[in-house]
């Protein structure tokens, strides 16, 4: 027990670390030891198991619990939320097909192309398709599509429920997101096996493929963060922009990046609010309300993993197809919050799209553990430094209205 507690003292982002470095040079010095990368296994296994569950517990939980007067009352700071996630889903799209990047994954030579979607109509197909099952049957077999519909209706049937109806499904997405943190922690092991295995399968040119697609998700991210959001806000309040944004970025952006917790990052984001003059009636409500549906970040991830994964297994993917899975990305992301790791877990439904199994999905949620200490870290500070942003951008825009000076 006092191994374990010291085990679980150390960061997890050190823990990761240590163990792609350990998996890394067994992958060079044992390459024939195929054991070693069985925790591998067993951690996508988990996350694959697990992840039905918790997408559908959150998303009826949120509706069941969603306060509809709130949502009227500050309509203007949810629509600048959506607006710029569907932003960063578009860019996402662009920027993917304008860097195409494959990952190695086990699996890829048994998938059947040319039964995946070969144009809009079979994508819309396919979709309609999955909505309409029986919502066990889409928990067992993983089929995103059909949770999350199933989800959406029996959270907004449960708003009429009572308090202690809504208690149950809030406690019981709790212990679902508790079970994904104990398996979360296992992460290192997990990280140990998967890069064991990529490193003795595909040698050093993995970490060209990962060095690749860690540099489309940090400059996607950063031309949301320095362009699309500072463009939204600027026709906006028809006013410079930057040093709204350099702030929000400095004050908030900085100390998410090392938390990867927007939950964590609330105080931060409702001092810097104060500071800035809002009216807590608003950011009170908006700041928490970010954390959980303001997901740039989280839309960037989805986006930009699912086209890779489709990109690796060979299905044809047009840019009307990718666009609608930037709506998608959009929406789903706003579930992505609250789990470490949240929008790693939703990568199966973007995939689901193009027809891509829950085995290859998977594994592109392996490898976005691999490289999760930098995405997870700019996504959070990306979604968090959003929060504080666009509650400011709908203040201003008030004042704006009324005449005041806008302290920019």
């Amino acid at each position: 027990m006092t191994i374990i507690k010291k085990w679980n003292s150390v960061s997890l982002i050190l823990r990761i670390v240590i163990g792609m470095v350990i998996g890394a040079i067994l992958g060079f010095a044992a390459p024939g030891s195929a054991w070693i990368g069985l925790p591998g296994d067993l951690f996508v296994g988990a996350l694959k198991a697990i992840a039905p569950i918790l997408v559908f517990l959150l998303v009826a939980s949120a509706l069941a619990n969603s306060n509809g007067g709130n949502m009227e009352k500050f309509r203007t700071v949810i629509f600048l939320y959506l607006f710029s996630t569907l932003c960063a889903a578009v860019v996402s799209v662009f920027t993917s097909f304008a860097f195409r990047i494959t990952i190695p994954l086990a699996g890829t030579d048994a998938v059947d192309t040319a039964a995946a979607p070969q144009g809009m109509a079979d994508v819309v197909m396919n979709l309609l398709k999955s909505i309409i099952v029986n919502p066990v049957d889409a928990l067992a077999k993983a089929n995103y599509i059909g949770i999350l519909f199933w989800a959406v209706v029996l959270g907004i049937a449960l708003r009429h429920a009572g308090p202690a109806t809504k208690a149950v499904m809030e406690d019981l997405a709790n212990a679902v997101s508790k079970a994904v943190r104990w398996v979360i922690s296992c992460a290192p092991f997990g990280i140990l096996g998967l890069m064991y295995t990529a490193v003795a399968t595909s040698g050093s040119e993995i970490f060209v493929r990962y060095g690749q697609l860690i540099a489309l998700l940090v400059g996607t991210m950063l031309f949301v963060a320095l362009v699309i959001n500072p463009l939204i806000v600027g026709l906006i309040l028809r006013h410079n922009p930057y040093p709204l944004v350099f702030r929000c970025l400095r004050q908030s952006g900085i100390t998410a990046f090392f938390t990867r917790s927007s939950a964590a990052n609330i105080p931060v984001n409702m001092q810097l609010c104060k500071e800035l003059g809002l009216d807590e009636d608003l950011y009170s409500v908006s700041i928490p309300l970010g954390s959980t549906i303001n997901m740039d970040g989280a839309a960037v991830t989805i986006t930009i993993f699912s086209l890779v994964a489709a990109f690796t297994v060979g299905v044809p993917v047009t840019i009307p197809m990718a666009i609608f899975l930037s709506i998608v990305a959009t929406f789903s992301a706003c579930g992505a919050s609250g789990v470490a790791g949240g929008s790693l877990m939703l990568v199966p439904l973007g995939c689901s799209l193009f027809g891509i199994s829950a085995d290859i999905a998977m594994q592109m949620v392996g490898v976005g553990f691999i490289i999760g200490v930098i995405q997870d870290s700019l996504e959070t500070a990306l979604n968090s430094s959003g929060d504080v942003l666009f509650t400011a951008t709908a203040e201003f825009l008030e004042w704006k209205k009324q005449g005041r000076k806008l302290p920019l």
